[in-house]
């Protein structure tokens, strides 16, 4: 078979799928009920019950083959590891094969307040979303708002709205919340969502939220053509301590490639790289350049990589380099294909929210959305990068802004705007890059570790 023919086969089902929504609402739970994977696995996520981190999880969904099969039970969701063609347990002792309908690649992102820019990042991915809402709370909460504002300015279309802990509240107050979602969503990018009533932790509802995954959620058009592109959301040192220098392995990056093809042993770079500032402002900029040694989609090992799907890329970079997140925000790419590295950037078409969402003001309202200010510093998130900038001009619509350190990015590019409120960056508006000061980038060596 023409490797093009696989891959077009192989990716005709991958969507990256996110969870957003208020903290403790139960979007890590969705997830372990559809994948079986516990994404909350670091010491602070565990001590305080939150995620902290974006987390990541594979599935398959499956469906019955057998017509006779009823829905939506005829739905199944396993984790990446299981077969392609599972036997059905709705039949007894009756063999009945299921079909893979769908690879889902999990986000799990943070719900608390102050991790607002750690959910921006990981909806740069997404090809739809699950809002989770609380049955048992006071709707809408904070960030529910903030999230769903988030990804209507990210433009992620296919919504799935998710009314968890069901279980938890009399049959009339979950009708009357269902209710107040709906007409709350009339004017926003989730008008035409679907609104399933849900108990992940008792796996109520799970096989709907699968079959309406599996119909609703369209798959992106894909570019395997193009020299390939990967936005990195995380990053590692998978190296235990104590390691013996003969056993130490290269450093390790996770993201989602949006085009092109990786393979092992391929030669990619890294922008913007290592950078040192200087007087007046001055930046130097020199790109990483590593080899692929090793390809994963949770413990799949992979010898190619096509968009769509979460992977994890082994390098033969230190270690030091990727350890604790260090290059999040970075693009990998073919050596001399990747976009330009900007110190300074002019961000046109800005467009300010009315109203402060996820904080009110001393009398309780929403707080009204300031214009931007000359000297004020604000978070920019492009991409998956968040990096501060003060505003040197504001024009109009038009804004200049001095990073506190270098973004590789292209005009054209959406950016997300924050701003510093009671303590916490807070998202304000939205706009595109339009140019900016581009940094020189130095001739890639010619020799690669």
């Amino acid at each position: 078979m023409p490797i093009w023919l696989w891959l077009l086969l192989y990716d005709s089902m991958w969507i990256i799928e996110g969870l957003i929504g208020h903290v403790a609402h139960g979007k890590s739970t969705v997830v372990k009920a559809i994948s079986g994977i516990t994404t909350t696995r670091f010491k602070c996520e565990l001590e305080r019950n939150i995620t902290v981190k974006l987390g990541y999880a594979n599935a398959k969904i499956f469906k019955c083959e057998d017509a006779s099969c009823p829905k939506p039970m005829c739905f199944k969701a396993y984790g990446s590891n299981v077969g392609d063609h599972p036997q059905c347990d709705m039949h007894g002792s009756e063999e009945r094969k299921m079909k893979l309908i769908r690879h889902v690649s999990f986000v799990d992102c943070p719900g608390h307040e102050i991790f607002m820019t750690r959910m921006l990042s990981g909806a740069t991915i997404m090809d739809g979303a699950l809002l989770l809402i609380a049955a048992n709370e006071d709707f809408p909460q904070p960030q529910t708002l903030e999230h769903l504002s988030a990804v209507e300015i990210l433009n992620i279309q296919n919504l799935i709205i998710l009314q968890n802990k069901v279980d938890l509240v009399p049959e009339e107050e979950a009708m009357n919340q269902h209710l107040a979602i709906r007409q709350s969503m009339e004017e926003t990018i989730a008008a035409n969502a679907p609104v399933i009533p849900i108990s992940a932790q008792l796996n109520i509802g799970i096989d709907v939220v699968c079959e309406y995954i599996a119909k609703r959620i369209p798959v992106p058009v894909r570019d395997f053509i193009s020299p390939p592109h990967m936005v990195v959301i995380r990053s590692f040192d998978v190296n235990k301590p104590g390691s013996a220098v003969d056993e130490m392995k290269g450093g390790v990056i996770g993201g989602s490639i949006t085009k092109g093809v990786l393979k092992v042993n391929q030669i990619i770079e890294l922008r913007p790289g290592l950078t040192q500032k200087y007087a007046n402002n001055k930046w130097m900029c020199i790109p990483l350049y590593t080899r692929v040694v090793s390809l994963f989609s949770e413990q799949n090992e992979l010898q190619i990589a096509v968009p769509g799907g979460l992977i994890g890329v082994g390098t033969t970079m230190d270690p030091a380099l990727s350890r604790c997140d260090g290059l999040v925000g970075h693009v990998l790419g073919q050596v001399g294909t990747l976009p330009d590295v900007y110190s300074e950037l002019k961000i046109g078409n800005i467009r300010l929210l009315r109203k402060l969402l996820g904080a009110a003001s001393k009398d309780g309202t929403a707080a009204t959305v300031e214009r931007l200010a000359k000297g004020e510093t604000l978070l920019l998130n492009i991409s998956a990068m968040a990096k501060g900038g003060e505003v040197l001009k504001v024009r109009g619509t038009s804004a200049t802004l001095r990073l506190n350190q270098p973004v590789c990015t292209s005009t054209g590019e959406r950016v997300v705007i924050s701003r510093r409120v009671q303590g916490h960056w807070r998202l304000i508006g939205w706009g595109e890059i339009e140019g900016g000061t581009r940094l020189d980038i130095p001739a890639a060596p010619n020799w690669i570790m």
